[in-house]
């Protein structure tokens, strides 16, 4: 049977890019960016992508009734996050005062102000945005023909901390250390944007398609 990926709409993000850059690595998978809920359900995997508020996040998944069948869908089909989706999987966010996010993983996403450290004297921009080494901290089958130290896109002004260290699977160093990758069974998810990460990222977007959650 034909794979297919839903690339979840809630109104938000950066869709079109990804949908793309999965189309590009696709052999025998259909891409579908859809919020209907059927569609989703009979999808073999599922992406969360995003960028921006994460209070609009969660308000759009709310309206669209979704949040059970995110939940239901990260417990059994290969599940990635990406950026603004890597947040909503988690339990809170400091975002807009504090923001409870689907709570699928244990952790949470808090600012990088008065966390980072000056780096020779110069103060770290936020948001912390462009390419950055990702230190592969686990073997996992999404890094795959992916060399340890390779560089991918940020764009960013919270970081995921994790309430299990053993949770994350890759880190990135920007002022202070932080999990720029977090996986747990069949989910994935990454604070970089692999869609525009060259081919590092689309070497991880087609090792996604070609993963079965285990």
């Amino acid at each position: 049977m034909k794979k297919m990926v839903a690339v979840i709409d809630y109104g938000m993000g950066n869709l079109r890019s990804v949908s793309k850059a999965l189309e590009h690595v696709a052999t025998d998978t259909s891409i579908v960016v859809t919020n209907d809920f059927q569609t989703i359900k009979n999808a073999s995997h599922i992406v969360l992508p995003g960028v921006g508020a994460l209070r609009d996040c969660m308000s759009e998944i709310k309206r669209l009734e979704l949040i059970d069948l995110l939940g239901e869908c990260a417990r059994n089909k290969p599940f990635l996050g990406i950026c603004l989706g890597m947040h909503a999987l988690l339990e809170h966010s400091e975002e807009n005062g504090g923001i409870d996010g689907l709570g699928i993983l244990f952790g949470n996403a808090l600012h990088f102000k008065n966390r980072v450290e000056p780096q020779g004297g110069d103060r770290l921009k936020i948001p912390h945005m462009g390419w950055n080494e990702v230190m592969q901290c686990k073997p996992h089958p999404l890094w795959s023909g992916i060399a340890d130290n390779s560089r991918f896109y940020f764009v960013h002004s919270y970081y995921v901390k994790p309430e299990m260290p053993e949770l994350m699977v890759g880190a990135t160093d920007y002022g202070l250390e932080f999990a720029s990758c977090i996986a747990r069974d069949n989910i994935f998810a990454a604070q970089f944007h692999p869609e525009k990460s060259q081919q590092a990222g689309l070497t991880l977007l087609g090792n996604f398609l070609q993963w079965d959650g285990s």
